[in-house]
């Protein structure tokens, strides 16, 4: 791929950062205060979308904001895993603000302008680690993301909630500081560069022992990833409104952490040095074991949002498996799983907050029958499930086919294994929940979806689902942007 020096990708972060200005002085106008963040959404998306003809041409676009030392700037560069993460984070964006606006309307939420204001925060530093072209820079962005969202998990503001944000914070913040920024110092010290390069930076630049303790601390450090045992913050940031659950633990603040290891293993380790030192096999046994119990707890769990939580921890590493293969089919199915997973996931969050709009009910025991008096909500639910699970004709299904090509590819039956049992195991957690609305009898007859759901909230949802959909059939940009990513 070839780079073009461009002003857009400074653009497509800065416009949501500077946006929080007209959102902030809005505060008293709350039609123009959500008509402005409507707008920067769709603007940040427009932005982005307008590169993507050049990225699928093998056309690139950098650009360098200003140098911290010599050989070591604060700087951007689109290339195609970068805008297919953006590309995703920034429609569901989009998505989310119309979902927000019926949310913390109905249930008469606090503090609204600093919700939007956070978020717009969030978006910015999103779409910098997406389009970042060095470690320094991502390692930037993916602080300044931890530091915006805290405000969104705590929204509530009460006792409960102030103790789960200092869990989100001390596991998000504590890793990164303990564990990946080491490991940035020392690749720097080796390499004089953070550079992200198709193949590797590290190559021949430091001794095994160095290479495996540096290997394991950007693991560890990049806990938004959440592979066991770094995986507690997600379950505790449930306490978050629905909205925020949906969007940054279903699509940005998780997605931010395996695309920052994503990085790591094809940029700066490199597919033929992982293959030397066989860590990219041995990564994909340890995230296989969060693979498996995640989807173990996730059944024990009748907290909607938590069974939820549970399941993103487990589909998260299916990320990571398939890129750690180091096979063309298994590198593709785990980048395309950040697409497939993001609007599966965040449909099935959209339905969890519609249900307790409605119902104010958190518990799957207590929504026995509710699909009768749902019927859109559950149905989108369904559809939501079946493309987690990875069942035709939804999405998930092209992102998993390929993670089993891929691990045949590797010759890893046992993963291939793995693989087939957890996609039964998110079939037990997922299929009962529409069962038991639709087929069991329950005492929610006074419920009416069209009444106590805004329309703000239906239509995202739908959208949501209607994508995760036609996914499974129309997924050519997608799949060339995982190829090229891939280096295939």
């Amino acid at each position: 791929m070839t780079y073009t020096h461009s002003y857009i990708p400074l653009a497509a972060v800065m416009i949501s950062l500077l946006g929080t200005i007209p959102i902030t002085l809005s505060k008293r106008k709350p039609i123009l205060r959500e008509s402005w963040t409507l707008l920067i959404s769709l603007g940040k998306f427009a932005l982005i979308a307008s590169m993507l003809p050049s990225v699928l041409s093998g056309q690139g676009f950098v650009w360098t904001f200003v140098d911290v030392l010599p050989g070591l700037p604060i700087a951007f560069r689109v290339d195609a895993m970068g805008m297919l993460f953006a590309l995703v984070a920034s429609f569901l964006w989009i998505c989310t603000s119309f979902f927000s606006f019926g949310y913390l309307s109905k249930l008469k939420k606090h503090s609204k302008t600093r919700y939007y204001t956070s978020f717009s925060l969030a978006m910015s530093a999103t779409i910098g680690v997406a389009f970042a072209a060095n470690l320094l820079t991502m390692y930037m962005f993916y602080e300044i993301l931890s530091l915006a969202t805290y405000p969104l998990v705590t929204h509530d503001q009460d006792c409960r909630v102030r103790s789960a944000g200092r869990k989100y914070l001390s596991y998000i913040v504590g890793t990164s500081i303990m564990f990946a920024l080491p490991a940035v110092i020392m690749t720097y010290m080796a390499v004089g560069s953070l550079d992200f390069t198709p193949g590797g930076i590290l190559t021949g630049k430091a001794s095994a022992p160095m290479l495996a303790l540096i290997f394991c601390l950007f693991i560890a450090g990049f806990a938004k990833a959440s592979i066991m045992p770094f995986h507690a913050w997600i379950p505790a940031a449930m306490v978050a409104p629905a909205p925020v659950s949906s969007f940054l633990h279903g699509v940005a603040v998780v997605k931010v952490g395996v695309f920052s290891i994503l990085r790591v293993i094809l940029d700066i380790f490199g597919p033929d040095l992982l293959r030397s030192l066989d860590y990219g096999v041995m990564l994909a046994y340890f995230v296989s074991f969060t693979i498996l119990v995640a989807s173990l707890v996730a059944l024990t769990q009748d907290d909607l949002k938590r069974r939820l939580a549970y399941s993103t921890v487990g589909q998260l590493s299916y990320i990571v498996l398939g890129v750690a293969l180091l096979t063309p089919h298994s590198t593709q199915g785990g980048i395309l799983h950040i697409v497939m997973h993001a609007f599966g996931k965040i449909t099935l969050f959209f339905c969890s907050g519609c249900i307790y709009v409605a119902t104010h009910k958190r518990s799957i025991s207590e929504m026995d029958g509710l699909g009768k008096q749902m019927p859109l909500t559950y149905a989108a639910f369904f559809i939501g499930a079946l493309s987690i699970i990875g069942l035709p004709p939804m999405g998930g299904f092209i992102s998993k086919w390929n993670l089993l090509l891929g691990t045949l590819e590797a010759n890893q039956l046992p993963i291939l294994v793995i693989l087939l049992a957890s996609s039964l195991l998110n079939a037990a957690y997922f299929l009962p929940i529409v069962y038991r609305g639709f087929f069991s009898n329950g005492t929610n007859e006074h419920v009416n979806e069209f009444r106590d759901v805004p329309y703000y909230c239906l239509v995202p949802m739908c959208v949501t689902a209607l994508v995760s959909f036609v996914l499974f059939f129309y997924h050519s940009v997608f799949v060339q942007l995982a190829k090229i990513a891939a280096g295939s």
